[in-house]
């Protein structure tokens, strides 16, 4: 069972030689969910459940029209290319809400971005455009963290006229002629920034996690996994062939006892060591919105002498006084992470994602990385645009940047009137992702219809991305939004949580003494 309120004082959570590990207080929420609400949630699952195999029992008999695709005449006899259980989901629950999703867009994904109107006459299996634009849509779910993502300013400029000298396409990869100065100076900046000896840039960020684990494990490694990690960390996990242990979602119990069981046991049957131990974790977990327990993860791969691959994709630039992500955020030396990998599509407003750590690991890569050598180079535009926003977030611009500190401001405010209006929310007090718990499958599609209808641009996620109970609107809150721009979407939300009765919350925030109490329950539990 998930605590109510989690509060871990970093002076106090010890592992290992006694060392103290955090120099700050830590604290993510994670309320339980209601008996009730989870009990009607089931309920409603089961009523789709039942009318969706109704539906298919109609269309089967020709009854109802079938839209999906299926299996010609000529073709019964073949194995099945289509697994008609597998798509239950998608033909009877997914396309009741399906017009929440996949929304075109016509502007800059920004602080406010237009939408597309469109329609459907078939309940979602298709949609025609009306010709109308929804203008100034406040925009509550791109990963526009530090609002870099703009048509205008330095940033534009610069990868406008790096456009116009080396075009838009490289045409080639890094090994043949792709490698552009443009890339080789990304990746110096790229190394300083991470503070480590090197860095290698890739030109798409999926493929940074799942084309270079499997260069870096194979047979006879064990790679332990959260298990909430990206599905491109799992699909890199895979593709190397290693044996693949889960530990629970940020516990340290749980990954130690994996550490401990690896040493112990060994290889399955011939019990021979395992060639190495890779933990992989993320530094901001985006569909919960919490932060990974870094120090106690360094400390107990240092204990085991294992590896730690480390994706920031969410945190880096989101996170630490200086931006440079979770490792900046706890105050620990980048050399106690073996391999850092981010993204440069969320805080940076571009594309591609790196890898950065000491320079036998990316001479390494750069000669047995499938993501290297078979890949075509990065865009030199997107290039410029990493490097100006990374110097701005640097400094290095001559400028002072404001921006690390509005989205500070923005994400401690966002999540304290949520709070407060009695919402359930999950994650970290200092994380960006503010998940919303919405639970019933309903109220998914009534959500995010409802706040459409005020002009405020959102995401919803449900079943199977989440738990089946733990549907949720996921925001993501920008240094790019003003003060107004965050009070008209959260009276927006308030209405709509009114409308829709989403306030489950069976709490309010903590005071400072309530927090006292729950801290010396947690110690005195975890000793």
């Amino acid at each position: 069972m998930k605590k109510l309120y989690s509060v871990l004082c970093m002076q106090s959570h010890i592992v290992g030689h006694n060392a103290v590990l955090y120099n700050k207080p830590f604290v993510e929420s994670f309320e339980e969910t209601p008996l009730l609400v989870a009990v009607l949630t089931y309920m409603g699952y089961g009523i789709l459940t039942l009318f969706g195999y109704l539906r298919d029992f109609l269309r089967h008999w020709k009854i109802e029209k079938c839209r999906v695709a299926s299996e010609r005449d000529e073709q019964k006899d073949f194995v099945p290319l289509y697994q008609d259980f597998e798509n239950f989901y998608t033909r009877n629950l997914y396309m009741r809400i399906r017009d929440n999703w996949n929304r075109p867009i016509c502007s800059v994904p920004g602080a406010k971005m237009d939408v597309v109107e469109r329609v459907t006459h078939d309940y979602n299996w298709t949609f025609e455009h009306t010709g109308t634009v929804l203008k100034n849509v406040i925009n509550m779910g791109s990963y526009n963290y530090l609002g870099f993502a703009e048509n205008t300013g330095p940033c534009a400029d610069s990868a406008a006229e790096a456009t116009v000298k080396y075009g838009v396409g490289v045409s080639g990869t890094r090994h043949e002629i792709g490698n552009l100065d443009k890339h080789e100076e990304l990746e110096k900046l790229v190394a300083r920034f991470l503070g480590v000896e090197s860095s290698m840039a890739f030109g798409m960020g999926f493929a940074t996690n799942s084309m270079n684990i499997p260069s870096l494990a194979g047979k006879g490694c064990l790679t332990l996994s959260d298990e909430l990690n990206h599905a491109s960390l799992v699909l890199g996990a895979r593709l190397s062939g290693s044996t693949i242990r889960v530990f629970k979602h940020n516990n340290m119990q749980s990954l130690e006892k994996l550490l401990r069981d690896a040493i112990v046991h060994g290889q399955p049957r011939t019990h021979r060591p395992w060639k190495k131990i890779v933990i992989l974790v993320e530094g901001i977990y985006s569909m919960e919105g919490s932060i990974v327990r870094l120090p106690e993860v360094i400390a107990l791969k240092k204990k085991y002498k294992a590896y730690l691959y480390l994706d920031e994709a969410h945190s880096i630039g989101a996170l630490g006084p200086r931006g440079r992500g979770v490792v900046d955020y706890f105050g620990v030396d980048p050399h106690d992470v073996d391999i850092m990998m981010g993204t440069f599509t969320k805080s940076f407003g571009a594309s591609g994602g790196y890898i950065g750590g000491k320079k036998e690991l990316i001479d390494y890569l750069r000669t047995h990385s499938h993501s290297a050598i078979y890949a075509t180079s990065m865009s030199p535009p997107v290039a410029q645009q990493i490097i100006t926003s990374m110097k701005c977030i640097m400094g290095e611009d001559g400028t002072t940047l404001e921006r690390l500190r509005q989205l500070s401001e923005n994400t401690t405010y966002f999540r304290r009137r949520l709070h407060e209006m009695g919402f359930i929310i999950y994650g970290n007090e200092n994380s960006p992702v503010v998940p919303l718990m919405l639970y019933m499958p309903a109220k998914i599609g009534a959500f995010g219809r409802e706040m459409l209808k005020r002009n405020i641009g959102i995401v919803v996620v449900g079943f199977p991305a989440t738990p089946i109970i733990e549907s949720r609107a996921r925001f993501c809150v920008s240094a790019a939004h003003t003060k107004d721009m965050l009070d008209t979407a959260l009276n927006a939300i308030s209405e709509v949580g009114d409308l829709l009765q989403l306030k489950y919350s069976r709490r309010t925030r903590l005071s400072d003494d309530e927090e006292a109490d729950h801290l010396s329950y947690l110690v005195s539990y975890e000793d």
